[in-house]
């Protein structure tokens, strides 16, 4: 098949997944909004500036709306597509929703300035991905739909191919390789976009993270190989458990055919602005030197960047770190007795906690999470390969129900009652959703705004009546 030679389109990741990965989401609004005009001139494919885990961060730590930081981007960037990360099923949570919520969110994230949604399901269930991206077509957005990248004997070429024409038939616009634990090797990138589009007529885009040191040499070849779009980081926040750079691979294709075309004193501009929030975060301890170096294990044990720094802080909570080596090959046993789902989030979770329990008991499954049953049980939707009986009859029991329908099938509307629990916290149609996803973080939230509230009409009201603060 030859392949046809064109300037390769990049998505800028510096404001989602960038600061996600090297500094645990910790970037404000404030911080990002400065820059914004300069990054609209770059030409970017998209940015991706929302979802994941920066909604849950938002709200968390920064006490943020992120409704309003999604409205205050879309201001910013006039000529640039906004772009979001999306869990299927599970929306930005953890856990599976209902089909209102799910279409509800989609709604209300196009109406308030998204234009592509990457959906993708940790177990690579395409029933998970449905209901998200009917919304996202319904809403005229276009629908990405990311393969959560994976080695394993059931993870083959045709595994991939096949799934890529489900994704087609399925009405999306668009698929992208989502390597979140930089697992993607550059010659299987060769053979994987090659796969891929043979497989299917829709433009491929290439995710990775810089975590085992390969992710720049596995751009080069699956451009050449014909991929898309590229995910990259300006400088500052790029490499370690991040993305590769984008300056770098600006100057990589540069005066190629793949040449981009981006202007590089504007990029250099652009990472000169975000050079001193890396610089804070390393003196504060927000970054950690540790993420920004390579770590083979990565290929080791399948673990990506953010569940090895989980695992490591569950460790340490237990004081036992000691046992770190013990719980990483802990993890490729519990992935298989799970039916060998990919790593990402809610999986990788999943299996490192499971891990560490099996690890610190000293019995394999002598205590079980919820969410390890709720695996098990089918609740998460189908794995790729089945459960280990035993591991499966310890855990739920023998005569446990199992779902094999789409897990949401099961899950009855929910807006009308998450609206009744949270009526009196509501300023806006999105609160509902803030409170759907995240109900303890969402109302701690919505008393601090209402504090933040009622502290400036009073100093307003202070103010008309001549009573000066001094």
């Amino acid at each position: 098949m030859e392949i046809a030679k064109k300037p390769i389109k990049i998505t800028e990741t510096i404001l989602r997944d960038a600061h996600q990965s090297l500094i645990a989401t910790r970037m404000t609004t404030e911080q990002m909004l400065p820059i914004i005009e300069k990054m609209d001139k770059v030409g970017y494919h998209s940015v991706e500036c929302w979802g994941g885990a920066t909604f849950d961060a938002s709200l968390r730590f920064l006490k943020e709306d992120p409704w309003e930081r999604l409205r205050k981007f879309r201001d910013g960037f006039k000529n640039t597509k906004l772009q979001m990360l999306f869990r299927g099923q599970n929306i930005l949570g953890y856990r599976p929703y209902a089909d209102d919520v799910v279409e509800y969110f989609v709604q209300k994230s196009v109406a308030n300035g998204m234009d592509i949604i990457r959906i993708f399901d940790c177990l690579n269930d395409m029933r998970n991905l449905q209901t998200a991206v009917k919304a996202a077509v319904a809403e005229k957005a276009e629908a990405q739909v990311a393969l959560s990248y994976t080695l394993g004997d059931a993870y083959t070429m045709d595994y991939w191919m096949d799934i890529a024409k489900r994704i087609e038939d399925m009405g999306a616009t668009s698929i992208c390789i989502k390597d979140m634990a930089g697992l993607l090797l550059p010659y299987k990138a060769t053979e994987l976009v090659q796969a891929l589009k043979e497989a299917t007529d829709l433009p491929i885009q290439l995710h990775t993270h810089y975590t085992s040191g390969v992710a720049s040499m596995t751009y080069l070849k699956a451009v050449e190989a014909g991929v898309d779009v590229i995910d990259t980081a300006m400088s500052p926040f790029a490499l370690g458990t991040s993305q590769p750079a984008t300056e770098v691979m600006v100057e990589t294709f540069k005066g190629t055919p793949y040449d981009s075309g981006l202007d590089q004193n504007l990029l250099a501009e652009i990472a000169d602005y975000f050079r001193p929030l890396r610089d804070e975060a390393l003196e504060s301890g927000l970054l950690n030197p540790k993420n920004m170096g390579v770590n083979i294990k990565t290929l080791l044990y399948q673990v990506p960047g953010g569940m090895l720094s989980n695992l490591t802080s569950q460790l340490k909570e237990q004081g036992a770190e000691d046992k770190y080596y013990e719980v990483l090959e802990e993890v490729p046993r519990v992935r298989k007795d799970l039916g060998e789902p990919p790593l990402v989030t809610p999986s990788s979770q999943i299996v490192g906690t499971q891990a560490v329990f099996n690890v610190l008991m000293g019995e394999r499954y002598k205590i079980a999470t919820k969410e390890t049953k709720d695996v098990l049980s089918g609740k998460y939707g189908a794995t790729v390969k089945p459960f280990d009986p035993e591991v499966q009859k310890k855990c739920i029991g023998e005569d446990a129900e199992i779902i094999t329908c789409r897990p949401a099938d099961l899950i009855p509307d929910e807006l009308d009652t998450l609206r009744s629990e949270m009526a009196q916290w509501s300023q806006q149609d999105e609160d509902v959703l803030s409170y759907a996803l995240f109900p303890q973080v969402a109302t701690d939230f919505f008393k601090y705004r209402e504090a933040q509230q009622t502290g400036i009409d009073q100093t307003v009201a202070d103010t008309e009546n001549g009573n000066y603060p001094v």
